[in-house]
């Protein structure tokens, strides 16, 4: 039989190349070889990953500990409060009011709101009426 290839040529010389077919057989899907340290290899590789993860955690929380710090200075400095720290004085102002109260606490309004709508309002009908011919103006002014 007349042999058509170099890769024939490999896998059917086993002299010229004798590494060649294990690793043909490899790459064609074959069984590859059992590394009997590759279960310990894989231990210490998820043990190294694991400590990395670590110290890269470490790291992080170090660094936001002193962007915290310097927040804090800013703060300090400036007179600005947390979040936290306005509304936990928000809750306790409504608690306050509502220590003697038998009914629920009317909900506060935000600021900007309720007041602003009625300019706003206000404003855009003063637009319109700037457009409109004079009479219409008056008709509106009144």
């Amino acid at each position: 039989m007349e042999q058509n290839g170099p890769a024939l040529n490999i896998i059917c010389d086993k002299n010229l190349h004798p590494g060649a077919t294990k690793d043909m057989g490899k790459m064609l899907g074959g069984d590859e070889e059992k590394d009997p340290d590759a279960a310990k290899k894989e231990e210490e590789r998820q043990e190294a990953l694991r400590q990395e993860e670590e110290e890269r955690k470490a790291k992080y929380a170090k660094m936001e500990a002193e962007r915290e710090v310097m927040r804090q200075g800013i703060r300090d400095k400036y007179g600005i409060k947390k979040k936290e720290e306005r509304e936990a004085e928000a809750q306790a102002a409504l608690e306050a009011n509502a220590e003697g109260s038998l009914t629920r606490p009317k909900k506060a309004i935000p600021p900007g709101c309720g007041d602003e709508e009625e300019e706003e309002e206000e404003s855009i009908l003063d637009t319109v009426i700037k457009y409109l011919p004079g009479p219409l103006q008056d008709m509106f002014k009144k």
